[in-house]
C-alpha cells in the first residue's frame, strides 16, 4: 500500500517538474514561458562554467524521467504542457555564453526560432528518438545550434576588437 503512494507521489512531482509547475498550463506559448524561466534562471543564478554544465546535466537527465511520467499522465505524446525541455534546452544555448543583455536575448529569440521550426535535423531527431529522450533531444540541439551561432558571433567580435 505505502509503495502505490510513493509511486503516485512520485509520478505527481515528475509531471510537475516536467510542465515546470504551473508554468505548462499557461494557454498560449507555454514554450516561450519555459524558456523565459530558464532566461531567469540563468540571470539570477549566475553560475560558474562548471556548476552550469552541471545543472544543465542534471535538468536535462531528471527532465529525461518527467517528460516520460508526464507523458504517462498526460495522455500525450510531447504535450505542449511539457516544458522542461526549453528549460534545458535554454540553458545549453546559453552555456559558455557572456551574460550581457543583448546575448542572452539574442539567444532567447535564436533558441525559439530554432524550437518552433524545428530546422537542421531538429524535427527528425524528435521524431526517431522515445518518451522523454525524444521529447529532450529535439530543444537540446535548438539550444546547440543557439550556442554555435553566438559562439560564433562572441568570437567575431572579439576579433574585430583586436584588429
Amino acid at each position: 500500500m505505502r509503495s502505490v503512494t510513493i509511486r503516485a507521489a512520485m509520478q505527481v512531482l515528475l509531471k510537475h517538474i516536467a510542465t515546470l509547475g504551473p508554468i505548462g498550463y499557461i494557454p498560449f506559448a507555454p514554450g516561450t514561458f519555459g524558456t523565459l524561466a530558464a532566461l531567469i534562471c540563468v540571470l539570477l543564478m549566475s553560475l560558474s562554467l562548471h556548476a552550469h554544465f552541471v545543472f544543465f546535466v542534471s535538468v536535462t537527465i531528471i527532465g529525461s524521467f518527467a517528460a516520460t511520467a508526464a507523458e504517462k499522465a498526460l495522455g500525450q505524446k510531447d504535450s505542449g504542457r511539457i516544458i522542461i525541455d526549453e528549460f534545458a534546452g535554454f540553458l545549453i544555448a546559453t552555456f559558455y555564453v557572456p551574460h550581457s543583455p543583448t546575448l542572452l536575448i539574442s539567444a532567447f529569440i535564436i533558441f525559439r526560432f530554432f524550437d518552433i521550426l524545428k530546422p537542421l535535423m531538429i524535427r527528425k531527431l524528435e521524431s526517431t528518438l522515445n518518451k522523454g529522450v525524444g521529447v529532450m533531444a529535439d530543444d537540446i540541439l535548438a539550444g546547440i545550434y543557439t550556442n554555435i551561432l553566438l559562439q560564433a558571433y562572441v568570437h567575431l567580435l572579439r576579433t574585430e576588437l583586436i584588429t
